[in-house]
């Protein structure tokens, strides 16, 4: 790596400076006293990279995941410590269970201080343990020469292996302080380990001899469609996926189906490759026996075993692996007619479950999807809506629909939405909300409209924690506590910070207040009043089909 001229500068100029040569163009921040030095050369740099701020810590946190989310690119953010570094850390977390390339930033107090428990500003015990927890790597910079090095770390971690997010904290004297600092150029990440040609070949006389074979994929597999398309058209096997994992194929290909169709896939499956995700619902709810062969491919190698051993286990690059299963595929593979009126035929009854069970929220979707460009952005929430949306709505490209996974951040989804709009300017981006998780980050609707950020968010308004609220009526006797508020218009909210505010009663009035959205090149919110939506969780989460459970 080459490394330029020495030069003496800040620690808060030799981050900024470093983040600059790392690509990195935007930064979500909140500044604050144990930043000055960082912001003071965001400032100067301002030409280079640009800083969008919030109104709450939270909030840069999430527009950080939603952009590294879309994009596949780092998304940085930068708080104060203590309170400010709390504050992001169900995002932090999110981040972690998505597989995100996420920096997180932060200051510390003056360094000689930290651990003494004296009371200063913003003090909390083992910040940086606390960062250890959710992060694939965490590092104090006790120097600002120690700076570049420190972030190109950071960074090699965020573009080697599995993704996951990263932090770095800094001192607040370490920040002012000047001293000689090196530059470093463009991180690259390490290179991927080669698969095992064996476990290759044994993979691929798996599946060329398997009857019924179904592909799983996950956020692993993103830069892998292309290949997994050929592998399922070789096998005829359907591509399975399930809330980040959705668009590795096309879901208008008769091959790509979601987990609604996916348990009905299983129940005669008799060889699975997972690639890029972790196969645990389906092996811990679907049901496992002995006449399933199981194909594990992923970057990570602690991955392969966590739920259950598999007959293959494959660490590697996800498009790299199955292009070479693809090749050994040819010598063991039989010619295979085409499955399409067979999975058609699946797809449709998978569809009609859906509508059965959550008709109206189904309905909804279509309206969504109806105005929502080919390449446009979807962004759920933990809604109804939203629930459903991850069997239901239909999508197209991968990162196209961003959802927090198994984390199910409640209140998350709004700010998410604005990091992938400002990762996607030119694009449509809609954010789809309840109006509990709404209020989580509602706020922002000010940074939107500060920053000219011009979203579409929509808030199911049924003044309720929706899902928490039918359970204490149905599975709780009826006791009812904590689940109702009361909220404001969010139509007049919305007009109040300067953004455009609709009213949508049906899915007709919908999909024409979307398409006003996008035409308006503002920030908008759109409410829509609902009543009590039907419980969609057996198609959400399909019940076990064989064998016995795990």
């Amino acid at each position: 790596m080459e490394n330029s001229t020495d030069k003496k500068m800040t620690g808060g100029e030799a981050i900024v400076k470093s983040l600059i040569n790392e690509g990195v163009e935007t930064i979500f921040g909140l500044p604050g006293i144990q930043l000055d030095p960082m912001f003071n050369a965001l400032h100067d740099s301002s030409n280079e990279i640009r800083v969008i701020n919030a109104r709450h810590e939270q909030g840069v946190a999430y527009m950080a995941f939603g952009y590294a989310q879309s994009t596949g690119k780092p998304g940085v953010y930068a708080v104060v410590p203590g309170p400010g570094i709390l504050n992001t850390t169900a995002a932090l977390s999110t981040a972690y269970a998505c597989n995100s390339r996420v920096l997180a930033i932060t200051g510390q107090i003056p360094s000689s201080y930290i651990g003494r428990e004296l009371g200063m500003l913003h003090e909390i015990p083992n910040q940086l343990s606390i960062l250890e927890g959710l992060t694939k790597f965490a590092k104090r910079i006790n120097y600002p020469s120690d700076a570049p090095a420190i972030v190109s770390e950071a960074f090699k971690n965020m573009r080697s292996g599995r993704p996951r997010p990263t932090a770095i904290e800094m001192p607040m004297d370490i920040m002012q302080h000047k001293s000689e600092v090196t530059l470093r150029k463009f991180t690259d990440g390490y290179s991927p380990p080669a698969a095992d040609p064996d476990l290759i070949k044994e993979a691929a006389l798996i599946l060329g001899a398997a009857k019924n074979p179904v592909i799983f994929v996950g956020t692993g597999a993103y830069e892998a469609g292309k290949e997994v398309t050929i592998l399922a058209e070789m096998l005829q096997a359907p591509v399975i996926s399930y809330q980040n994992g959705r668009g590795v194929v096309d879901e208008r290909h008769y091959l790509a189906h979601t987990n609604t169709a996916g348990s009905m896939f299983w129940e005669n499956c008799d060889a699975a490759i997972s690639i890029g995700c972790r196969l645990q619902a389906e092996r811990m709810t679907w049901g496992m026996d002995d006449e399933i062969k199981i194909i594990h491919v992923d970057i990570d190698s602690t991955e392969l075993s966590r739920v259950l051993k598999p007959d293959v286990g494959i660490v590697g690059d996800a498009s790299t692996v199955t292009e070479e299963i693809i090749n050994a595929l040819t010598k063991h593979n039989k010619l295979r007619p085409s499955r399409e009126t067979e999975f058609q035929n699946i797809k449709k009854k998978a569809l009609r479950l859906m509508e059965e069970k959550a008709g109206p929220q189904m309905a909804w979707l279509r309206a969504i999807r109806k105005a929502l460009p080919e390449d446009g952005y979807f962004v759920d929430e933990f809604t109804q809506v939203g629930y459903v949306a991850r069997v239901g709505f239909p999508v197209y490209k991968p990162r196209t629909m961003i959802t927090p996974g198994y984390q199910g951040t409640l209140g998350y989804g709004y700010a998410t939405a604005l990091g992938v709009k400002v990762a996607h300017p030119d694009k449509a981006v809609v954010s789809v909300n309840g109006d509990g998780g709404f209020m989580y980050t509602m706020p922002e609707i000010a940074t939107a409209v500060h920053h000219s950020i011009n979203l579409v968010a929509i808030v199911f308004v049924d003044g309720a924690f929706g899902n928490v609220l039918r359970m204490q009526r149905d599975l709780h006797d009826n006791r009812v506590i904590a689940s109702e508020f009361t909220n404001p218009n969010f139509v007049k909210l919305a007009e109040s910070f300067g953004a455009k505010g609709m009213r949508a009663t049906n899915p007709e009035e919908l999909s024409t207040a979307i398409e006003e959205g996008f035409s308006a090149n503002k920030p908008t919110v759109i409410e829509v009043p609902v009543g009590v939506f039907p419980e969609p969780f057996d198609v959400i989460r399909p019940p076990a089909t064989r064998g016995k459970k795990s």
